[in-house]
């Protein structure tokens, strides 16, 4: 059995309410789930900021046993805190290729990485894999 981290909708039309949930990645959206792991609202309160509460130590647990969170839980993940970064890759045009150059996070800027080698890269060649030991990046 798969666990996926993902969102559940609630509300009424045109005022989404989400919860966040830990479910058999074969059940709808909707439907049965394993545990509530907190919620997410979308609507700005009127202090104009999104409201979100987790249950971090919950969180913490079913992905330290394997749940794969979705690409929106993925980023609230993040935004708490409780992730790395997504990788994010720069698009070159619309519906062209991708390029491969890291996106840092919170500019949106490609990262500069002249001189460094990526050991998971499967274009490097092997003698600038045993070169460098660990891949350093700088902002």
């Amino acid at each position: 059995m798969v666990v996926r981290i993902r969102l559940a909708r609630f509300g009424c039309r045109n005022r989404p309410f989400y919860r966040v949930m830990a479910a058999d990645s074969r059940s709808p959206r909707d439907g049965k789930h394993l545990e509530v792991l907190g919620y997410y609202n979308p609507l700005p309160g009127k202090d104009g900021g999104k409201r979100m509460g987790l249950k971090f130590d919950r969180v913490k647990y079913w992905l330290s046993v394997g749940a794969q969170p979705s690409d929106p839980v993925q980023r609230i993940l993040f935004r708490a805190g409780v992730l790395p970064p997504p990788p994010l890759l720069a698009m070159g045009r619309k519906g062209g290729p991708r390029d491969r150059n890291p996106i840092h996070p919170m500019t949106g800027r490609p990262l500069n990485l002249e001189g460094v080698t990526i050991v998971d890269d499967p274009n490097a060649t092997e003698g600038d894999a045993e070169e460098s030991t660990e891949p350093t990046l700088e902002a």
